[in-house]
């Protein structure tokens, strides 16, 4: 028997398919950021294809449709370069209020919020993990084949010494910076447990909106949640030094209410907020 959820999914899915038609999200499946809008897609139910790509070939799909980075999706003629723009689009495709709330009040917050994870822990997350793993040669290039086209994992394994060099230095690599990463993690850990320290059990109040999402989806890099579609290596595969400080920050409430997140919302489709 259907559920009301179901029927409201296959609504959406029928919407959608005829006035725009499936959406196209062009992905590298390693990055934090796609997993922020894969989540978000899921969480409204807009029909999409994924569209994966390793990490600089990338660009021939990104620049096709006049992005450079990811996560770009292409949806009824209209190209969202941005992720926020993409949750946007998508929240207001399933309905208006599934990940941002009416109340223009709430509204704000979680916009402030989204845009604070936004450029406060995605990029350091990023950061912090790249200045583990690029060490790890054999690691990483495992993890940046997984899931691409057969052409793209054949030409990365002949250009990945080019691809780290280049990752290095568009993010800024080294102990140091990689050190000061961690430490703004740490920083907007800290943030999470002053916002949760009233008791509420989402970031803005009784509900799950983009900004809970965000917050999860950019902390996955240093969690590793079991639930997170974006590759990510097996806990036991880390170094040790990564190993022991995920370990730490899972600990941490910030670290536990992510988890909370992935283990609970991940896989929860279209709900409404209460009037």
């Amino acid at each position: 028997m259907l559920t009301a959820d179901d029927t409201l999914i296959a609504a959406r899915r029928l919407m959608s398919n005829r006035i725009t038609g499936p959406a196209i999200l062009i992905t590298i499946p390693l990055s934090h950021y796609c997993e922020k809008v894969r989540w978000a897609l899921d969480r409204v139910a807009l029909p999409y294809r994924e569209e994966p790509h390793a990490p600089l070939l990338h660009r021939l799909a990104t620049q096709r449709n006049d992005g450079g980075t990811v996560p770009v999706l292409v949806h009824g003629g209209a190209r969202f370069l941005d992720s926020t723009d993409i949750l946007v689009h998508a929240d207001e495709i399933g309905g208006g209020d599934e990940l941002y709330p009416r109340d223009a009040a709430l509204r704000r917050d979680v916009v402030a919020l989204e845009e604070r994870f936004d450029t406060e822990l995605g990029p350091h997350t990023r950061r912090w993990a790249y200045g583990q793993l690029l060490p790890h040669t054999r690691l990483l290039t495992s993890l940046w084949l997984r899931g691409v086209p057969r052409f793209e994992a054949l030409s990365l394994r002949m250009i990945a010494p080019v691809v780290r060099r280049l990752v290095r230095a568009a993010y800024r690599i080294t102990p140091e910076s990689a050190q000061r990463s961690l430490d703004r993690v740490r920083g907007v850990f800290r943030h999470v447990e002053e916002q949760l320290s009233d008791g509420r059990p989402f970031l803005t109040g009784e509900h799950f909106t983009a900004a809970d999402l965000t917050f999860a989806a950019l902390a996955a890099p240093v969690l590793l949640p079991d639930e997170c579609r974006a590759v990510q290596p097996a806990l036991d595969d880390l170094p040790p030094a990564m190993r022991e400080e995920v370990l730490r920050l899972r600990n941490t409430v910030g670290g536990r209410f992510a988890l909370r997140l992935y283990s609970q919302e991940r896989e929860r489709r279209p709900g409404h907020f209460s009037d």
